[in-house]
């Protein structure tokens, strides 16, 4: 039986920082799901399609694939089989939030479980949002996201 992960989230640009956990996550299961997030309570840059495209690009495994959704995740993660979530950390406040939410989805699906991945420590400062604030002013992104993703952002935000 394939081992399968579900990685969730806005990626909204996806950054090194996402990058970095989808690589290492892509190493330990066979097939990893990468889930765009479409939360009608944010307001993204992107598009859902524009996220997947930006997404394919920059995706060098073979055993990643790319889908979206919509309402509760431990939902999509019963309709589709998976077991596992894999989940970023990048410090202390993200893990308060983020063992809140597997805690729920633990409730919601007793059969999922959470894995969390500690961001390598260059980009445990990284976060969408912040990557789009300096894109916003004029800020150097090289060192935040691919090249690609770079250019789209800049021509986003002109």
């Amino acid at each position: 039986m394939k081992k399968k992960a579900l990685y969730p989230g806005s990626f909204d640009p996806i950054t090194y920082g996402h990058l970095d956990i989808i690589k290492r996550a892509s190493e330990i299961f066979d097939e990893l799901t990468i889930a765009i997030v479409d939360n009608p309570d944010k307001h993204p840059l992107f598009s859902i399609q524009e996220r997947k495209e930006l997404i394919m690009t920059v995706i060098k495994a073979d055993n990643v694939r790319i889908d979206s959704f919509q309402g509760l995740l431990v939902q999509y993660a019963t309709d589709n089989n998976f077991q596992t979530i894999i989940r970023g950390l990048r410090a202390v406040s993200d893990f308060d939030y983020e063992f809140q939410m597997s805690l729920t989805n633990r409730r919601l699906g007793e059969n999922i479980d959470t894995i969390f991945f500690m961001t390598d420590e260059k980009y445990s400062y990284l976060s969408s949002s912040i990557v789009k604030q300096v894109c916003r002013y004029g800020g150097d992104i090289s060192s935040f996201v691919p090249d690609d993703v770079a250019i789209e952002l800049k021509e986003k935000l002109k």
